[in-house]
């Protein structure tokens, strides 16, 4: 994809401009803005096409607290009328940090819409589309419970960016994040971007622009156990699955009915990975009612359902056996042990 025009224009000012006249330039602010934010860690191509044209770089701060563990930057740019926005990173290795940021992420008691990242990335984008991901700091060694220490970061692209351009939001998250791992110390294997240029996903109109695919097809998703659980009628079914394997979340949502209206049945099941899901059920345990719990990699993990009212065909019973299904396949995927069921 052919770079923004502010890149190409900065690049000839470079040629014919002197020093002077080249820092007044406002292309030469975007060029100047782009190589400080983040410590250098932005990607110039990709800064470029997530900036809208007729933008400009405005300002950039970062800020470090060795003690806390925690890094952030912030890029501005503005335009004409509302194009006004920002790329924003925070960072975060210490587990009070990254508890009290899932609990935001997931109020409610954990019913949040989110998504997977792609191409396996240890991740997750939120339902304002922001871009989670948490990795292991083999540098960072284990936390006083025993834990090995992690990194969370979390990229927003926030109002004007255009994150509509295929691949970029990826390809920046994944830049910054590998920048934080360096910075922190963290020391975790470098991420790469995924390998097929994709737009961002926006797991809120996903979510309510949902049809699904038939039980038989969704083999491939965090639903690839429901074609055998014995629904009532299963060809009038639909499953819409997210998860990869190194994300810390799950989600299943089966559907029946006419996708375009409110009737219909649904079944929502998920799945949370780590210590910190613990605090959804005990937090919000009217709200979560039914859960399972079990082991993996030495932390928690968390399954919860919910269910459409008077489902035809499902009684107490059924309910029980299609969530342990959806419970006993998340372990298998995630090589959990310990499963524990509330019935």
């Amino acid at each position: 994809m052919a770079m923004r025009r502010w890149i190409k224009v900065t690049v000839a000012a470079a040629a014919v401009l002197g020093v002077g006249g080249y820092i007044a330039q406002p292309y030469a602010k975007d060029w100047v803005l782009t190589g400080q934010a983040c410590d250098g860690a932005l990607p110039r191509d990709v800064t470029g096409q997530l900036v809208p044209d007729g933008a400009h770089l405005t300002e950039e701060r970062s800020q470090q607290i060795d003690g806390l563990g925690s890094y952030g930057c912030d890029l501005r740019f503005e335009g004409d009328g509302d194009a006004v926005g920002h790329i924003v990173l925070d960072a975060y290795t210490r587990r009070d940090d990254q508890d009290a940021e899932f609990m935001t992420l997931f109020p409610e008691g954990g019913q949040s819409t989110v998504e997977a990242l792609p191409d396996g990335l240890p991740g997750f984008v939120d339902e304002y589309r922001g871009m989670h991901f948490l990795v292991p700091c083999p540098d960072l060694g284990k936390d006083a419970d025993g834990r090995q220490r992690k990194l969370l970061t979390r990229v927003s692209l926030q109002r004007r960016v255009d994150a509509g351009v295929p691949g970029a939001a990826y390809r920046m998250a994944v830049s910054l994040t590998n920048a934080a791992s360096d910075r922190l110390g963290c020391g975790a294997k470098p991420l790469s971007p995924p390998k097929k240029d994709v737009p961002l996903a926006d797991p809120e109109k996903s979510s309510e622009e949902a049809r699904g695919v038939p039980l038989a097809e969704a083999k491939d998703t965090a639903c690839g156990w429901a074609a055998g659980a014995g629904l009532p009628e299963p060809a009038t079914w639909r499953a819409l699955g997210s998860a990869n394997e190194n994300s810390p979340v799950a989600s299943c949502v089966l559907l029946t009915g006419d996708p375009d209206s409110e009737d219909g049945s649904r079944m929502y099941f998920r799945a949370w990975y780590g210590d910190w899901s613990r605090r959804l059920t005990k937090e919000y345990d009217d709200r979560v009612p039914v859960s399972a719990t079990a082991r993996c990699d030495g932390e928690a993990a968390t399954f919860a359902p919910a269910f459409s009212d008077d489902i035809p065909g499902v009684d107490k019973g059924d309910e029980q056996r299609i969530f342990k299904l959806f419970a006993e396949d998340q372990v298998r995927r995630h090589g959990c042990s310990d499963l524990r069921l509330p019935f």
